[in-house]
């Protein structure tokens, strides 16, 4: 391992650390205060997402006794936690054990009383683990437009507005399911710009828009024609209007305090860090842009460590597998090696250790990858064509693979290139 890997590796941690979600929540909590139950009343405490396990083994510490638990999380992630139920969702497209945990979700609230208190601890991969379709919908028709959103290169922010529209949970649906008792929920952000509405699909919070709104967004990106006559149909139909119980929402934890932690170690490192963006989104084509302009940009002759934090997307093309951050990689991996000189490195990690339907958090590219690939037998042009950049970055021994984080708080990046 070079020591450029050595120091983009150890920011990566360094951003997985500071968004550790016990200890995020441990902080909020110090600061907070609970209601206190109501006559004979009970806490119910729910946690849903990829950081599930931690969160919740830190809030019993906390919550007295009488109680009752129901953990939500991925099953890389899913691990025994005492005085809790356990469910493993699938993510990113929901399966019939997402559709279960659904069902256990609002069989878990329908027993609250005015008397108790709900806390919810909320972390992203919340909206595909926990799905229940709103009434004449399936589960197929939900996984059909869950599938189609992947693809279709869509902006986060997009994708949930309309699982919101097909949902009995997501855009503040659970707090109907968890009235009449208080909720309060503690939120570790894994989209950029932190808005509550779009964390886990909004579960404690109003909805992004409403359903012509999602039939918008649909029809603009092409994909409208091809859904389910069902999901066509619901979208289409009055909107049921009801008040939103309210709720207390805390944000714990984000990608900027990750970002933060970054150049924070950067610089113990020895090198003086640049935030060069921490809105990197859109199609990951377009996000290599703005990196290569940012580099291009910088003098050449002093040692470069420009660091980024976001959530691309990718648009499908092919059926080869990755995930945005491999694509990402690849794709600075083919214009780097042509662009840029000197001795650089780049790396794209999703902080929850999982990008995509693959085993890699994301790619760690220098100046020879692109080669490397070929050398290896593969063909690299057509591998990325394909959308297959797992296998070449595997190829070329170019994965970053650290296993699941227990955490997620999107993605960071960071390009180093000592001076030439």
């Amino acid at each position: 391992m070079t020591t450029l890997q050595q120091d983009a590796l150890a920011l990566f941690d360094a951003a997985v650390a500071r968004a550790n979600p016990a200890t995020a929540l441990r902080r909020a909590l110090q600061s907070t205060s609970a209601e206190p139950l109501g006559a004979g009343g009970q806490h119910y405490i729910l946690a849903i997402g990829k950081a599930a396990v931690p969160m919740m083994r830190e809030m019993l510490r906390h919550v007295p006794e009488p109680c009752q638990a129901l953990v939500i999380t991925n099953p890389e992630n899913a691990t025994e936690v005492p005085g809790a139920r356990v469910l493993a969702g699938s993510h990113p497209v929901p399966d019939q054990a997402s559709a279960d945990a659904g069902a256990a979700v609002i069989d878990f609230l329908s027993q609250t009383t005015a008397q108790d208190r709900v806390t919810v601890l909320v972390s992203g991969g919340g909206s595909a683990l926990m799905v229940a379709p709103a009434s004449g919908l399936t589960l197929a028709d939900k996984a059909a437009v869950g599938e189609a959103l992947l693809a279709s290169g869509l902006e986060i922010n997009d994708m949930n507005l309309v699982r919101q529209q097909l949902s009995e949970l997501k855009g503040g649906w659970l707090l109907r399911h968890a009235a009449p008792a208080p909720v309060r929920a503690y939120i570790l952000s894994d989209v950029i710009g932190d808005d509550l509405r779009a964390i886990a699909s909004g579960p404690t919070v109003s909805a992004l828009g409403d359903r012509a709104a999602a039939r918008k967004i649909l029809q603009q990106a092409g994909i409208w024609d091809g859904l389910p006559a069902a999901v066509r149909s619901h979208l289409t139909a009055a909107p049921i209007v009801t008040r939103l119980p309210e709720a207390q929402n805390t944000l714990i934890g984000s990608n900027r305090h990750s970002l933060a932690a970054m150049m924070e170690t950067a610089a113990t490192l020895g090198w003086q860090p640049q935030l060069v963006s921490d809105h990197l989104i859109g199609d990951v084509a377009e996000a290599v842009e703005e990196i290569l302009q940012a580099v291009k940009a910088a003098p050449a002759d002093q040692p470069l460590a420009l660091i980024f934090g976001g959530e691309t997307t990718v648009r499908l093309e092919g059926n080869g597998r990755g995930g945005r951050n491999q694509e990402l990689a690849l794709r600075m991996a083919l214009r780097g090696a042509a662009e840029l000189s000197g001795d650089w490195l780049f790396l794209s990690g999703g902080t929850d250790g999982r990008d995509g339907p693959t085993d890699a958090a994301g790619g760690i590219v220098t100046p020879t990858t692109w080669a490397a690939i070929a050398k290896a037998g593969k063909d690299p042009a057509a591998l990325l064509a394909n959308n297959d950049s797992y296998a070449a970055l595997k190829a070329a021994e170019a994965l970053m693979v650290c296993g699941g984080t227990g955490t997620n708080v999107a993605d960071v990046q960071v390009f180093l290139r000592r001076s030439h």
